[in-house]
């Protein structure tokens, strides 16, 4: 499916986002190993969830739908039922990387793998700790590689300092260590999303947190909650994106989540001279919520690195669309994990710039961006990566005369009925 993006006068409104991606993965993972029920309100649409549901169910969970909401009957930790076939994550990096942490202490052998995308990103990253506990994992490319063969076994705790700051690496070791004899730590360069802490700590367990550093003890029973589902931060900025490189823009998002560990996106945007104003702030299910309103501004062009990457790793591409029409230099780099994504989002955001006249320059972990730039419309490719889809429809409300997305489809991996809000 293509899609035809026209140049915007404004934008303008009242939003409301779909249900956080990864609170929503993780909310129906912990809560089909907890026991009792947990019931879910605003969970979200998009096709990396709907794949974590469908492998859960694999599992023997049983899910129902009632009025607005999601009931999972927890199966409790040892609950899950062996499978009968291969579990597919489809293209959910988040679901087999969690999902093998919780995988690796059941008392059964399972397969897991996903589409040629998933089969293609690194694995080593949460096999090697997990072999560290005593898991036994098999897989393609000296096990770097899916389909991962796992052999449920008792495992033990460690202490696991990781190379990278990453929430599905930390996420995987976490839910390994409520099967494992001990108190299991682990240490991050720098601090990634915390929404499996949160998630852990308000259904009962017991998790240590100073500064980067995360001790959990095993054997720990969760208990089912009423979990909501705040509007995912990371969808709501192309929204905010949109409002704020297309003049005469206002916007309101309602109930966004504002998490500290996403909330990068937000204070770069800041850094770049952005109208950015947070209201109604509160506290829903240990996770902080907010009413965002953006107004088109002056922007400007800074550097993101360092300890700012991991806070914005999904939004370097919506980013790179706002420096290429900010005044001066935009310096992306210390972000080579964008290259093991769904597809390389450094080449692919290039790529796409390039073809709406942006002056932009690649480097190994990385982007240079001049701006401003008079974008002009193109064809441009999705490289079947949802985020890169999203990004330069963006890009096309900002370009003269009119711009086509190739393979749009793929923006409803994460943000389903993104294109009737955009219209």
């Amino acid at each position: 499916m293509n899609k035809l993006i026209k140049k915007s006068e404004s934008i303008r409104g009242e939003i409301s986002i779909p249900g956080d991606k990864s609170i929503s993965i993780r909310s129906v993972i912990f809560g089909s190993i907890a026991e009792g029920d947990t019931i879910i309100t605003h969970l979200g649409t998009g096709g990396d969830i709907q794949s974590a549901v469908r492998c859960l169910k694999q599992l023997g969970v049983s899910f129902e739908e009632k009025n607005d909401s999601i009931i999972i009957h927890g199966k409790g930790l040892y609950g899950l039922s062996k499978p009968s076939t291969v579990i597919d994550v489809g293209n959910s990096g988040t679901t087999i990387r969690l999902l093998t942490g919780v995988l690796a202490g059941q008392k059964f052998k399972s397969t897991i793998t996903g589409d040629n995308s998933i089969q293609n990103r690194p694995m080593k990253r949460i096999t090697n700790p997990l072999k560290l506990m005593g898991a036994e994992i098999k897989g393609e490319s000296d096990d770097n590689c899916a389909p991962l063969i796992i052999v449920g076994k008792k495992l033990t705790a460690i202490k696991y300092v990781s190379p990278i700051a990453s929430a599905q690496v930390k996420s995987s070791i976490m839910l390994a260590s409520l099967y494992a004899d001990g108190i299991t730590q682990i240490l991050e360069p720098y601090k990634s999303r915390d929404h499996s802490e949160r998630m852990l700590a308000y259904m009962g367990g017991n998790v240590a947190v100073n500064g980067n550093n995360i001790s959990i003890e095993g054997g720990q029973k969760l208990k089912g909650r009423e979990i909501f589902i705040p509007g995912d931060l990371s969808s709501a900025a192309f929204f905010i994106a949109g409002a704020l490189i297309v003049d005469n823009s206002e916007i309101l998002l309602k109930d966004v989540g504002v998490n500290p560990t996403r909330t990068g996106i937000i204070d770069v945007l800041k850094r770049m001279g952005a109208n950015i104003y947070m209201q109604n702030m509160r506290e829903i299910n240990n996770e902080p919520v907010a009413d965002i309103l953006v107004k088109s501004s002056e922007l400007k062009g800074i550097e993101i690195s360092g300890e700012t990457i991991p806070r914005v790793i999904d939004e370097i591409p919506i980013l790179s669309i706002v420096a290429s029409v900010s005044e001066g230099e935009t310096i992306i780099k210390d972000a080579g994990e964008l290259r093991v994504k769904e597809t390389d989002r450094i080449k692919a955001v290039v790529t796409n710039l390039k073809r709406l006249g942006a002056d932009v320059k690649e480097l190994s972990d990385g982007i240079i961006i001049n701006g401003p730039n008079k974008l002009k419309g193109a064809e441009l490719e999705s490289f079947g990566d949802h985020r890169i889809a999203l990004a330069f429809s963006i890009a096309g409300l900002n370009a003269e005369g009119s711009t086509i997305i190739k393979d749009a489809e793929w923006a409803d991996i994460s943000f389903p009925g993104f294109f009737d809000l955009l219209f």
